[in-house]
Order: C-alpha cells, then structure tokens, then sequence
C-alpha cells in the first residue's frame, strides 16, 4: 500500500463529496440536474468535455496499448482526437440551437415523436452501459492495486461514490468534478512527461532508442503491426473512434450545458484544444513506459506480467520516474478521472429514461417536476448496479479495448440518426428506426461473436467475426438502411418529415426564434 497515494485519494474524495453537497444545495429542477441549469460558459464546459473523454480508457488504456505495441496504441488515440474539429465544425451549433436536455430532443424535432424516442433511447442506454464497464475495470483495478482490496469490492465502492454525487449532486456537481479532474489530469501527465523526458536529456531520439532496445519486438514497435496487423481492422478501430465520439450522448449533453450556441461553439474549440495537447503527451507517457518499465523486475510478477495488467502501465511508470510523491498524485487523479466520466455517463443515462421516455413520451412533455427528478434519482442508482455486474464480469480486458465498444454503437445508431436528420431533407422516421434498428442489432451482434467478448470473456476457442470492432461494416449499413427506407417511404408521415426539415434548419442556423440576430448600430 501507498500512503502517499491514499491520502491523496482520500483528500480527492472528500472535495469532491463536498463539491456534491454544494451542488445539491442549487438542483432543484430537472433542468438544473440534467444540464446545470445551463449556464456553464464555454471554457467551462470545454475542460469538462475534455475531463469527461480523458477517461481510464484514454490515460490508462491507450498507455498500456503503447506499452504493449508501440505505435498501434496510438490508432485509437488519432480516432477520437479526428472527432473534435468535426463536432465543432458540423454539430455545435445546430445541436445547441435545437436541443434542450439530450440529442433526442434535437431528432424528435423532425421526426414523429414516440417511434424515434424509443429507439434513440434503446441506442443511448446501451452506449451509457457499455461504456461504463470500461470505467468500472480501471476504477476496480487502480483501487485493488492500491489498498489491496478485492477487486469485487474496489467496484461496489467506486459505484456508491459515484452514486452520491451524481443523485444528489446532478450535473452541476459532475460538471465541476470533471473540471477539477481535467486540470488534475492535464497537470500529472505535463508532470510524468516531464520526467520522462529529463531522464532520457530531453532527447525523443534517445527515448525512442531506449523504448526500441527495452521493447521484445524491438523496432517494430515504432510502426504499424505489432497489434494490427490487418489493415481492415485498424480502419475499423478509427472509424469506431471518430464517428463514436460524435454519436456519444453524454459528449452531446454538455452542449446543453452551456446558455447559447457561441457558448457552444467555445466549449468544442477549448475541448480539441485540450484533447490535442493531452494525446501528444501520452505519445511520451506510452513510449516512457516502455522504456522504463521493461527490464525492471520491480514492476512484474513472477509470471512474466505487468503487476496489474498493461492498465496499470501508467500508474507503474509514475512511480519509476517520480517515486511515491508522483504516484501518489496520478492514482488519485486516475481516480478522479474514472468518477467524472461515470457520473457524466450515469446523468446521460439517467436522462434518457426520466426525460426521454417519462417525460417527453408518457407525460406528452408535461410531467410533475419532483416525480421526474424522483424517477431520475431512481434510475441512477439501476444504472450503478448494472455497472457493477458488467465491471465485474470483464475484469481482465483492456479498458481501451472495451470502451471502443459502445463507440461501434454510437457510430451505427445515434451518429447516423443525428448526422441525417440535420443534413439531409430526405430522412423519414421509418428509414431511420429502421437504420437505427440495423445499426444497434448488427453492431450489438458483430461485438460479441468478436475476438473480444466471444473469445476473451465467453472462452469459445475461435471468433464467428474477425475483427473487434465492427463500425467499418455496421455504420455503412445502418445509412444504407436509413436511405433506401427513407427513398422508398410514400406515406403522410413522410411527408410531413420531409416538410419539416427546412424549418428545422432555419432553427438549427438561428436558435428558436428563427431569425438572425439584429446587427448593431453604431
């Protein structure tokens, strides 16, 4: 055990409690839970977009990857960073313009209200779900190397912790967490790169050279193939990241989070500005723990293995650089990172089963405000106990690995719905539940007869699909369904979609009131 690391960890937790009972004291609406009551500023929210995507997955996973083959770490890394000029570019402001609380608000505009709402919100929970199992196995296995805990029980706690902000504290409290978090964060890379780069005379020549001598598969691992070795498969993986990371609901949420579309606009320009300098960082950290771990008989066990997993790369490295002190600092900060981004997933969640379906469908957009936020607590606490029983059950898989799984999903279902939906005047609601309906069957099916769920978690000798990661295949798919239904639909539904897109985009330009703002006189 760590003192070092566990009073940092403890020192983090209650700040971060007391953030929750300062931002439950100001959430007394469900606007004020489900987006701050939206008026988060742009830097604001996009240190918090940012502190919500630099996840265990992104810190943890994509270090160890890098750890394990060099420069195929970086595949996922160059994926999801590809996402954020895009999501500035072409949804920024029409999601802001049209959307109130979720990404469901902005589809439901145009499209027939119930039909779409029970697919989107199918396509948003399992996305939610899978993407916590990855939170939950970096959570589980940080807290079991730390405190020496059973991993079962690291994850039932990580899961109450999270609980009480996000009930209490809605996503005011989350929001702030994951601002703290992504300085924390931001700071303890700048700080283990550092180090690395001290001790290797500030020289990326040497540091590549002594990754390249330390490393089993020597200089292959300075390009492509040590980990994919199938162009398909690496295409797959960028195509999984980049339209993921667009289709994600909890990154779309923030957009509401914020008082109006310029806001909007900043928050997705400050979030690539971070994303941009935190992934080029871990391209130091991933070649850093090559360097300095291998050989290194204090940081493996007797069977040859990482102590912890290839997940725990980053952590082991902050300690052969930076000692107790270091190691200390990123373990709580990993911490931190890993409960900003389940309690933004468990909002996002939360969301769309209170809003989307209660409120929106079985209220018609008139529910008594306390049962909402009553309903909104209720489903939090099902959403924990899920994660708990799925962060258990893939205990020793890659959490870069699982959480490019929900990214297949959001890029099949919700990315396409929204992407049409605001760009294309052609777009009906039975083309896109059926696309949807493809995209969320198709992507659901190719993961689990996948290497990854089918041989890794059920044991079966041989995958039924070749690659871990479908969206290459399911994403085409899912817009082909979307078009050709679409194309073929005559009915007055149809209709009525069609002629409703030309408002939609004079909304999506313009805001509510459908005009440009008047022009100052001087």
């Amino acid at each position: 055990m760590n003192p070092v690391a566990i009073g940092m960890f403890l020192a983090f937790v209650v700040a971060t409690l007391c953030i929750s009972y300062w931002a439950s004291r100001r959430t007394h609406s469900s606007q004020d839970f489900y987006t701050a009551g939206g008026q988060i500023t742009g830097l604001q929210n996009g240190t918090a977009i940012a502190g919500d995507f630099m996840s265990a997955a992104s810190f943890l996973g994509i270090t160890g990857l890098m750890f394990l083959g060099g420069f195929d770490g970086l595949v996922l890394a160059l994926g999801a960073f590809a996402a954020w000029p895009l999501l500035l570019f072409l949804l920024a402001r029409r999601v802001r313009n049209l959307g109130s609380f979720t990404f469901v608000d902005v589809v439901s505009q145009r499209l027939e209200r119930t039909r779409i709402r029970l697919v989107a919100v199918g396509g948003t929970i399992v996305v939610v779900v899978l993407y916590l199992i990855a939170q939950m196995v970096g959570a589980g296995t940080l807290i079991q190397l730390l405190f020496g805990l059973p991993y079962e029980v690291a994850v039932i706690g990580i899961s109450v912790l999270v609980l009480a902000y996000v009930t209490f504290g809605g996503m005011l409290a989350t929001t702030w967490v994951q601002i703290i978090k992504a300085i924390l964060l931001m700071t303890g890379v700048t700080i283990t790169a550092f180090m690395v780069m001290y001790l290797s005379g500030f020289s990326l020549e040497t540091l590549f050279a002594t990754a390249v001598a330390k490393h089993p598969q020597g200089e292959r691992i300075l390009a492509p193939g040590v980990l994919f070795d199938s162009p398909v498969q690496v295409a797959t993986i960028l195509v999984s990241m980049l339209f993921g990371t667009l289709g994600l609901p909890h990154i779309l949420m923030r957009l509401f989070t914020v008082p109006d579309m310029h806001e909007a606009k900043k928050s997705a320009f400050y979030a690539s500005l971070f994303m941009g300098y935190f992934y080029l960082a871990l391209v130091i950290v991933g070649f850093g723990a090559v360097a300095f771990l291998y050989g290194n008989p204090v940081f493996f066990a007797g069977d040859g293995q990482l102590i912890g997993g290839s997940n725990m790369a980053a952590i082991h490295l902050a300690t052969a650089v930076g000692g107790n002190l270091l190691t200390g600092f990123m373990s709580a900060v990993t911490f931190a990172t890993i409960l900003a981004v389940v309690a933004g997933l468990t909002v996002s969640g939360a969301a769309a089963i209170s809003h989307d379906l209660y409120a929106e469908l079985l209220c018609k957009g008139a529910p008594d405000p306390r049962r909402e936020l009553q309903l909104t607590r209720i489903t939090t606490v099902v959403i924990g106990v899920i994660a708990i029983i799925l962060g258990i059950l893939f205990q020793n898989e890659n959490v870069a690995f699982i959480a490019t799984m929900p990214m297949v999903v959001a890029a099949s279902v919700n990315f396409p719905i929204l992407f049409l939906s605001l760009y294309w005047s052609g777009l009906t609601t039975r083309g896109a539940i059926a696309g949807a309906l493809v995209g969320l069957v198709s992507s659901v099916a190719l993961i689990v007869v996948g290497p990854q769920v089918w041989v890794s978690v059920l044991g079966f000798e041989r995958a039924l699909f070749p690659y871990d990661y479908p969206a290459l295949f399911t994403l085409p798919l899912a817009v082909l369904v979307m078009s050709v239904v679409s194309w073929l639909d005559n009915s007055e539904r149809a209709v009525i979609d069609r002629s409703n897109y030309h408002s939609l985009l004079v909304r999506s330009e313009f805001g509510e009131t459908g005009r440009p703002p008047p022009v100052a006189r001087h």
